[in-house]
């Protein structure tokens, strides 16, 4: 059985939201108690979702925002029944993601891969993937989100307005989709699910610049030792083959 949270640092929780740690969400305590939520899961997620924050004994008053990394199922897939549970208005998310956040569609996948056009025929039906959600807060690439702690960081290319965060006051880097942490290693998010597969790539390098203690991924475990370098050095392996 998967815990109901891990924590990272001080304050600093990884929620898992599915088996094997393939599915993340975060929670962050603040000094005042109050707690900013990144992602929300597949649609199944949310009581999975609450009950992590009640073992890090959050109680929902506590809970003031959602961070959204981008508009993806996997990630906003719950955040409807999440945020009227926690009684959460404000949401935020790049301003490039918003649109489609609002509308409940992925945006579309690289029409150069197969998959991808396969996927994009499922947007296309007019289905939403997950409740319709308005964003409050529109984000921007070098933003410190309020109080949060949390630094925006644009990483376009999985989705055009998708972000890494760097929770500063922890040294926590979430990674978002740019790349994940899978048992064999560090590894690209799968190309069928990428807007941009080559922007992908060439952005993620902003991931081995950044200053953080511990990288923090929303699709495997966390690396604690050495995170930057074990970051920088996959970046760096990938870009001289490419």
């Amino acid at each position: 059985m998967t815990d109901a949270f891990v924590e990272l640092a001080p304050g600093a929780y990884r929620i898992p939201l599915s088996p094997f740690d393939f599915i993340n969400a975060f929670a962050f305590v603040h000094d005042d108690g109050q707690v900013t939520l990144v992602d929300t899961g597949v649609p199944q997620s949310s009581p999975r979702l609450l009950t992590g924050l009640r073992s890090i004994g959050s109680h929902a008053s506590n809970v003031t925002r959602i961070v959204l990394t981008h508009a993806h199922p996997d990630h906003v897939g719950s955040i409807g029944p999440t945020k009227r549970a926690l009684h959460v208005d404000a949401i935020a998310a790049h301003e490039i993601d918003a649109p489609w956040i609002e509308r409940g569609t992925p945006p579309m996948r690289d029409e150069r891969t197969l998959l991808g056009r396969l996927l994009n025929r499922q947007v296309n039906s007019g289905k939403t993937a997950w409740e319709p959600t308005p964003v409050t807060q529109a984000l921007v690439d070098g933003q410190l989100i309020d109080d949060t702690g949390l630094r925006v960081h644009h990483t376009p290319g999985h989705t055009l307005g998708h972000i890494a965060l760097v929770h500063e006051p922890t040294g926590v880097l979430i990674t978002g989709d740019s790349i994940f942490h899978l048992p064999w290693g560090i590894r690209w998010s799968a190309a069928m699910f990428c807007a941009d597969v080559p922007l992908n790539k060439r952005t993620a390098h902003v991931l081995g610049e950044l200053e953080y203690d511990i990288a923090a991924f929303t699709h495997g475990t966390e690396v604690r030792d050495n995170a930057r370098e074990q970051v920088r050095t996959f970046l760096k392996r990938k870009s001289e083959r490419s």
